[in-house]
């Protein structure tokens, strides 16, 4: 940091150690020494607007979104006898649909007991936009406003990123990620446009959700022709039926 003529505000550094929850009670005592200050390892940081704990369960950064949501929400539904349905769409994507895509992709993997609390964020942005009662069921009104469940909404943005970093629309740091399936000898699979995962993980739960596993078995998954879409107009067009 010196060579770059930044200074380290030692009072403001956190640490963090990421791992599975069996080997984390190990560094309790762990403490790293900065500039003279001891700094020890803290149990949630933020970085960027996202939330992260010592496992990556996300969990603090979900009950973050949806309280700051339930907040916007409520401030809209005050409002919403007098707007028009564009005004208040309008509205719930800028202070609701917003929060809930941000950093959308780190959630990959997590199960769906934990997804549910921002399922349920969209389900009442929904049901406040098209006036409809709580009986009623949630599946028809999303399809016709057209939005994806959040299960689905993850999937799409990796898929998204996946198709931009194999036709060079992406970083190379992301392409680098990709292995396009080259079978030793000539396949049926040979011209199906498959990826092939460059490691192999040993913990589903973490190692699973990294992009350079997640976006191969995605992938893998898309019928031929969503594969083989010729512009990203179009794939983003058949995904989303897809999906849907």
């Amino acid at each position: 940091m010196s060579q770059n003529f930044l200074k380290l505000n030692s009072n403001k550094t956190e640490i963090i150690i990421f791992g599975p929850k069996s080997m984390l009670h190990t560094f309790q005592n762990f403490s790293l020494s900065i500039n003279g200050h001891s700094v020890t390892p803290t149990a949630l940081v933020r970085n960027l607007g996202l939330y992260m704990d010592p496992a990556l369960s996300f969990k603090p950064h979900i009950n973050h979104i949806t309280k700051t949501s339930f907040f916007h929400l409520r401030n809209i539904a005050r409002l919403r006898p007098t707007l028009s349905p564009s005004a208040a769409e309008t509205l719930i994507h800028a202070f609701i649909t917003s929060r809930l895509d941000y950093c959308k992709s780190i959630l990959y993997g997590l199960p769906s007991n934990v997804l549910q609390k921002l399922q349920c964020v969209q389900n009442s942005a929904a049901r406040l936009l098209t006036r409809s009662p709580s009986r009623e069921h949630i599946t028809p009104i999303l399809r016709k406003l057209h939005w994806l469940p959040i299960k689905q909404r993850i999937q799409f943005k990796i898929l998204l990123i996946t198709y931009k970093a194999l036709n060079n629309l992406a970083p190379p740091y992301l392409t680098d990620l990709l292995h396009r399936h080259s079978p030793p000898r000539r396949l049926r699979s040979s011209d199906a446009n498959l990826l092939t995962p460059i490691i192999k993980t040993k913990y589903r739960t973490l190692g699973d959700r990294a992009f350079a596993i997640a976006a191969p078995t995605l992938w893998n998954s898309l019928p031929l022709a969503i594969r083989e879409s010729d512009s990203l107009p179009s794939f983003k067009l058949n995904l989303k039926t897809h999906l849907f």
